[in-house]
């Protein structure tokens, strides 16, 4: 009966090596790296930070492709996103010190309404925090079930910030017809999908509170019942 256990605990796959995981360490290297040598060579952080966001894309392919979607890749993923771009605003509020309130606002807003609508998740019995019902705002369902609008708006939302640094040092290749440097023009193209991920985050954030709250409501109404 033990030799059966041992056989079935050596069966169990190991998760932490699941090949979507994996790639999910790379990103965490990537992004490590990027912010080690960010002040000394801007323009090559930059490109392992975005590297490291890209490969976002593959460990998503690798786990449907290979069956192995799992809690912990899911929140692996998050995590890495979520601290990367709060070390990257971070760095910008040292750069530009008088937005640092705005900076400030953007990174508690991206923490406050992940970590409320993960709990939510939890508390649902989701299997991930990308499933959403019809309860929750129309924004959000469009942009947690259209893979395309997600991706946009997060690439948009991410090329914001990390251009906004790049304009600190300097401003990029000319853009032939227009009088600006291609780092400020993308800046200034990807400023309103930015706007537009913070408001996706705001009502994600009033979201996630009117949920847990109702929970919390049919919890005492049910106890009370018993009672």
């Amino acid at each position: 009966m033990a030799c059966q256990r041992n056989t079935m605990v050596r069966r169990t796959p190991n998760v932490f090596l699941f090949i979507p995981n994996l790639i999910g360490y790379v990103r965490i290297a990537f992004a490590v790296v990027a912010f080690c040598i960010i002040r000394d060579v801007p323009g090559t952080a930059v490109a392992l930070y975005l590297a490291s966001f890209f490969l976002d894309e593959f460990d998503g392919i690798a786990a449907r492709a290979f069956n192995q979607e799992s809690r912990f890749g899911a929140m692996l993923d998050m995590l890495t996103d979520r601290c990367a771009t709060a070390c990257l605003i971070v760095n910008l509020a040292l750069l530009y010190p008088s937005a640092t309130p705005l900076f400030q606002l953007s990174l508690s807003l991206d923490l406050a309404s992940h970590w409320l609508h993960t709990h939510s998740s939890v508390l649902k019995s989701n299997e991930n925090h990308k499933i959403v019902g019809g309860s929750c705002n129309w924004l959000i369902r469009m942009y947690y079930n259209s893979h395309s609008v997600m991706s946009l708006i997060c690439t948009g939302n991410e090329l914001f910030y990390c251009c906004l640094l790049l304009c600190y040092h300097y401003s990029g290749p000319s853009v032939p017809g227009i009088k600006m440097g291609l780092y400020p023009l993308l800046v200034v193209t990807c400023a309103p999908v930015a706007l537009l991920k913070a408001v996706i985050s705001l009502m994600q954030l009033l979201s996630a509170s009117a949920d847990i709250t109702a929970m919390d409501c049919l919890n005492k109404e049910k106890k009370t019942s018993r009672d």
